[in-house]
């Protein structure tokens, strides 16, 4: 039998629910501060050219993943820049072998790791995440992928590069410099490697990343270092934040760098003590390693507030947003 009284009951109690479920939806989400986007930041001071470039596409209302791959294109393309894309350094056997990744909003990511003969990497990881099921591709297999989606396969080494590995081929040995982007390059001296890593929200509040290097010059045949490693190089969630690393990858991989930054912002850290917590746990780890390399993190989180922080004094950071175009930030250090 119908009983009215018992379905109002019931109706009150689900309603009351519905309203808790909302609310705690609404308490999970953090809120948008439109003032705030769109935004983007990118590692070290060539990040100024590479905003620069993905502020055409974001100042338009554009999407952030566009932004990220269009503006890492330029160090790609920089053929002064030894340390990311066509004119970076090869490995110790004479090979010029480049990592890549992208990550988008939704959670969609891919890679490149080791691949040859293809200027734009960051396109190719853009293509593996878009018409494959995979998320990484790695050496000839990327290669061929990149051939078969139309990338044009061409020689990277370059004469000034190929001059460089044949003076360090005199010793062939690794001495890494920290932060060699703040130092002039002398053939014969010391070499180094670094990252451009790029985080960019969009008008709508969405983020993606992207990351993409030449990785350790005369490094070992085969090396792959954090950049093209998701959750180590690069993660993003687009609830949280997004971050980047640069610096020796090895300690980047063994801490997942990046996802650890985003899992602390989620706790509840600013992008900056995010940062200096995953920092710190790589010097806790190896102390006597971590005073011979340099490691940095880059973060930015939903409201649009971004912070770095870094092992070795003088890493630095290129900011870009409605209000500054080519804003450098010097990141804090541990030492």
């Amino acid at each position: 039998m119908y009983n009215r009284r018992k379905f109002i009951k019931i109706t009150a109690a689900g309603a009351s629910l519905a309203a808790l479920t909302r609310s705690a939806v609404a308490k999970s989400i953090v809120p948008v501060d439109d003032t705030k986007y769109p935004i983007v930041i990118s590692t070290w001071d060539f990040g100024v050219p590479a905003n620069k470039e993905a502020w055409t596409i974001l100042g338009k209302g554009g999407r952030a993943l566009d932004a990220v791959e269009a503006g890492v294109k330029i160090p790609e393309a920089d053929m002064n820049n030894h340390t990311v894309g066509r004119a970076g350094y090869p490995d110790r056997d004479g090979h010029v072998s480049l990592d890549a990744c992208i990550m988008d909003e939704n959670g969609n990511c891919g890679s490149v790791a080791a691949i040859e003969y293809i200027a734009h990497p960051i396109s190719v990881a853009r293509a593996v995440m878009e018409k494959t099921p995979h998320v990484m591709l790695v050496g000839e297999g990327a290669t061929q992928f990149a051939v078969e989606q139309g990338f044009k396969k061409e020689k990277l080494l370059t004469p000034e590069s190929e001059k460089a590995w044949k003076e360090w081929l005199k010793t062939a040995q690794y001495s890494p410099v920290v932060n060699i982007e703040n130092q002039q390059h002398v053939p014969g001296s010391k070499y180094n490697h670094d990252t451009i890593g790029m985080l960019a929200i969009d008008a709508k509040g969405n983020i993606s990343g992207a990351c993409t290097t030449s990785g350790m010059a005369f490094k070992m045949r085969g090396r792959v270092g954090d950049s093209p490693i998701i959750g180590a190089g690069l993660y993003v969630d687009n609830e949280v934040g997004g971050a980047t690393s640069t610096g020796v990858g090895e300690e980047v991989i063994r801490n997942v760098g990046s996802f650890l930054v985003v899992e602390l912002m989620r706790q509840g850290l600013s992008p900056e003590d995010a940062c200096k917590e995953a920092v710190n746990r790589i010097i806790k780890k190896k102390p006597e390693t971590a005073k011979k390399i340099q490691v940095g993190f880059l973060a930015i989180n939903k409201k649009g507030e971004y912070g770095a922080y870094a092992i070795q004094s003088g890493f630095s950071f290129a900011v870009c947003n409605t209000q500054q175009q080519d804003l450098i930030v010097k990141g804090k250090s541990a030492m």
